[in-house]
């Protein structure tokens, strides 16, 4: 495993603690796992500032809030089928904050949920499997020529449109087979 490139705030200060005990630089790095170059870069960064804390990156600022956020996940979670724009409403009269609709995807995918397709199967009852059992035995002994005059469809659902009609519902992974609520 490569070493670690970025040391979380406990780490970061217990560095600076062996810095100040005059422990060397790359025993420190061996210490923590990390490469020699960022106890460099925290020892510098602590003596220009004073402090351990990591700067503001660039980059757009996020529009929703952590509570934002965790409104966004729960709504998700409460009603497993509601849409993305069905969200986006709900948090501008609760918060009056006006979103994408991407946006409340991204936070959904940030928390591990996307958008899949409902589970609707119907299971098989005991009848229907000594159905499918009798007719696989009826035709165990058929040929190649007798298959050639079959036709088989399969219930595959191909949409030119964007918008195939089915009901998603945000989950997990590894949540395929739990109901939804």
């Amino acid at each position: 495993m490569p070493p670690r490139r970025h040391l979380n705030l406990v780490d970061r200060g217990r560095a600076l603690a062996w810095v100040q005990e005059g422990i060397r630089l790359r025993e420190i790095a061996a210490r923590l796992g990390c490469s020699h170059s960022v106890i460099v870069r925290l020892r510098q960064r602590f003596l220009a500032t004073g402090s351990v804390e990591t700067r503001p990156r660039s980059g757009r600022p996020r529009i929703t809030t952590q509570r934002q956020d965790r409104y966004i996940t729960r709504q998700a979670l409460q009603t497993r089928t509601t849409t993305a724009s069905t969200i986006r409403r709900r948090l501008r009269v609760a918060t009056n904050t006006d979103i994408n609709e991407q946006t409340v995807r991204n936070r959904l995918h940030d928390q591990t949920l996307h958008a899949r397709r409902q589970l609707g199967r119907i299971l098989l009852t005991p009848r229907h499997m000594m159905a499918r059992l009798a007719w696989s035995t009826r035709h165990l002994r058929w040929n190649r020529q007798q298959w050639a005059q079959v036709l088989f469809s399969d219930e595959s659902r191909f949409s030119l449109e964007h918008d195939d009609g089915r009901t998603r519902v945000w989950r997990r992974p590894g949540e395929r087979m739990i109901p939804h609520a």
